[in-house]
């Protein structure tokens, strides 16, 4: 005889209609929060990455690797390029945390991306990158999980590894910049908008079937008194994570206690894992929110 899972009371809020708007009462599936599995951890500091590849001219460090998402911190040398090549289903994007990277993308001008620039490639549409400068660079490159990589009959694939190159005909068409979609948007421009009122709330700055990354601003001194017996709520479906991009983030995480991310770190959260980001701080704060879905559900503990 099978043992049923808890049910535990749960409110649903859309994350448009605010944390104040709370919506009808449902029953959900509560399992215990899982256990986190390599490569993730519920905070990885950029700090003691860095340390890790103390001395390396070049390196890679996946941080997430899930059923939806990866995502890969790319440390370049000046001058590394990125030659043609495109995903023929998938989106990928680029968080740029260090140096100047030119991009080169399908149907745009080229142009230099620099500390804050979230810059994006639809599916089907052929991409390149230089690091520019005297300086290395450092990005978070996202991915949808599976991704494969084609390049164009004149660019030269990698060699090495497990399979063959063979030249195959594709009918291919450049997925267009839809839903609000960019190919560069700059942490500068999206935070003076909302500093100034003319944006509010969440910005959905990448808005795929399959992958989401929505930029959350603001100042710990607007919001309502801390309260520390709030759990926040949990994704029933997908795991999210964070990429700290300004300032300080306060994560109370099921099982983990209270984290405190600063500037370039990524915190993770398995899914039916409570978690209640807040700004922190005297400042202004930022997060870069991820997830394998576009209008993520979440679940708050009914009162």
């Amino acid at each position: 005889m099978k043992t049923a899972l808890p049910l535990v009371g749960i409110v649903l809020l859309l994350p448009a209609a605010g944390i104040a708007q709370r919506g009808e009462l449902v029953w959900a599936m509560k399992p215990p929060a899982p256990k986190y599995t390599p490569p993730h951890q519920p905070r990885t500091s950029l700090d003691e990455v860095r340390k890790k590849h103390a001395g390396h001219q070049a390196w890679r460090e996946t941080v997430v690797d899930d059923e939806h998402l990866n995502a890969v911190w790319v440390w370049a040398p000046a001058g590394d390029k990125v030659g043609r090549r495109f995903h023929p289903d998938t989106r990928t994007w680029w968080v740029v945390h260090g140096g100047r990277i030119r991009f080169e993308i399908e149907g745009q001008q080229p142009f230099v991306a620099s500390k804050g620039s979230i810059v994006q490639a639809p599916a089907q549409t052929v991409y390149s990158m230089e690091t520019v400068g005297d300086q290395p660079s450092l990005r978070l490159e996202v991915n949808i999980a599976g991704a494969r990589t084609l390049y164009p009959a004149d660019a030269e694939p990698p060699g090495g590894g497990p399979f063959q190159w063979i030249k195959v005909r594709l009918p291919r068409t450049p997925f267009p910049y839809d839903r609000g979609n960019k190919p560069h948007t700059t942490f500068e421009e999206v935070a003076a908008l909302l500093d100034a009122g003319k944006l509010r709330g969440t910005q959905h700055i990448v808005t795929d079937d399959r992958g989401a990354a929505n930029f959350i601003y603001g100042y710990e001194k607007n919001l309502p008194p801390l309260n520390p017996q709030e759990r926040g709520h949990f994704h029933p479906e997908g795991a999210e994570f964070w990429l700290v991009m300004k300032g300080q983030i306060r994560y109370p995480i099921e099982n983990q206690g209270v984290i405190i991310a600063n500037e370039g770190d990524v915190v993770y959260v398995p899914k039916f894992t409570f978690h209640a980001p807040r700004w922190y701080g005297p400042g202004p704060s930022c997060r870069l929110a991820m997830n394998g879905y576009p209008g993520i559900a979440h679940l708050f503990e009914a009162k």
